[in-house]
């Protein structure tokens, strides 16, 4: 089984330990990837602000190199960049005079047939299935599977999970030992790209989504998006500033919970790059 593979710009850069445990888990189960060549910036959180054209045209291209290399299906982990590529593909599908243009401006071919995942649809797909026998050291840990507000909406193009209590996570962390809790916060919005114009709403709202983790008793934060990650890890200082207390529970990418589970080293799933220290 071969995957394409759409790192994005997080996960060449601030989370690398993301696309360590995602590279490590796929090899652990025996998947294939490869990167799509010659990739480019999806537009994230800022072309759709300034030109639409750009908007589409940026993922769109993600796309078409993709079918040129014969990739039938990408593996795409964060979740801005899931939601950039399959919206474009969602939009185009239904105009096809943007389509032509946008394949004009980018000069080259686009069909819109890569079928595009992200970490969690990979994980049930290809991973899920083989889980059976290899979870060596369960992940014994109340945990809160923060979803965040990007991996599941717009629900009318993405069709993952449910929007306002999704389930796809908590059922994986239950697989491999775990006990998710039941807490309100886990499709609300950590501060996204605040994080630096306004670090102090991202401490605010990050706060928040750590603060009920916290008071629910729950050992570890899992997470499938690198924004998240970032600001609930990162923005450590200020959170537990607007809280008034420390605390220091640890935000996980569901691939290093994972990678645990079965056995692989700290190393390999890039647990030492936390901000929080990662204890569980």
């Amino acid at each position: 089984m071969t995957l394409g593979f759409y790192p994005g710009c997080s996960l060449k850069g601030s989370s690398r330990e993301y696309a360590e445990s995602v590279l490590a888990v796929a090899k652990a189960f025996d998947i294939q990837i490869q990167e799509i060549k010659d990739w480019n910036c999806c537009g994230a959180t800022a072309a759709h602000s300034l030109n639409r054209e750009l908007s589409l045209a940026l993922p769109a291209r993600v796309l078409s190199l993709a079918e040129k290399q014969g990739l039938t299906e990408i593996v795409v982990p964060c979740a801005a960049c899931y939601g950039r590529l399959s919206s474009t593909q969602y939009e185009l599908a239904k105009n096809p005079e943007l389509k032509a243009r946008v394949a004009e401006i980018n000069g080259i071919e686009y069909n819109g047939t890569t079928t595009i995942l992200n970490v969690i649809q990979m994980l049930d797909k290809y991973v899920t299935p083989k889980l059976e026998g290899r979870v060596v050291k369960p992940f014994e840990h109340k945990v809160a599977c923060y979803y965040g507000c990007y991996l599941v909406r717009p629900h009318e193009v993405l069709n993952f999970d449910r929007v306002e209590e999704p389930q796809s996570m908590d059922s994986l962390m239950t697989k491999v030992g775990a006990t998710p809790i039941d807490w309100a916060f886990k499709t609300e919005c950590c501060g996204a790209s605040l994080s630096i114009s306004r670090t102090s709403s991202v401490g605010k709202l990050s706060g928040k989504i750590v603060g009920d983790a916290f008071d629910r008793g729950a050992e570890a934060i899992i997470v499938a998006c690198p924004m998240c990650q970032s600001n609930l890890d990162m923005r450590r200082k200020e959170i537990n500033e607007y809280l008034g207390k420390k605390i220091d529970i640890p935000v996980l990418y569901v691939t290093q919970a994972l990678g645990l589970a079965i056995g692989l080293d700290r190393k390999s799933l890039g647990l030492q790059r936390h901000f929080v220290k990662v204890t569980v």
